[in-house]
Parts: C-alpha cells; structure tokens; sequence
C-alpha cells in the first residue's frame, strides 16, 4: 500500500491534464489543502465549498483564484 500523493505534484499533474488514475482520498486531501470543506455527500456526488468562492469547477477555480496549497 502506498502512502498519500505530494499535494503539490498532484496538482502540477492535474493542471498538465493528466487526469487518470487519481485516488479519490488523494483528491480529497488536495482540495482540503487548498482551502475546501466538505459540505455534504449525495448520493455519490461530495459536495465541497470554498469561503471565498462562487464557482464550482476545481481546476478553473485553482487557476483564477491562484490557489495554493498551505503546507
């Protein structure tokens, strides 16, 4: 078993396209680093939201926004 994916390279890897294969506890923890809560759960959908943002789309977000991961 592997341990949890550098927050900071699984951007870099997203922000290149290269979308396949992530750990969805490894995405998790990526958007928990950059500032997200989990709001709810439906169904299979995990609602997160971000204080300081409106929009939905995660990557677009982390680009307008220059988000960062706080480490």
């Amino acid at each position: 078993m592997r341990g949890p994916v550098n927050r900071r390279q699984l951007l870099k890897r997203l922000a290149r396209g290269a979308v396949q294969n992530v750990a969805f506890a490894d995405m998790v923890r990526l958007v928990e680093g950059l500032g997200f809560r989990q709001e709810r759960v439906s169904g299979s959908h995990h609602i997160f939201v971000h204080p300081e943002v409106p929009d939905r789309q995660l990557l677009r977000l982390v680009e307008r926004y220059n988000l960062d991961i706080g480490d």
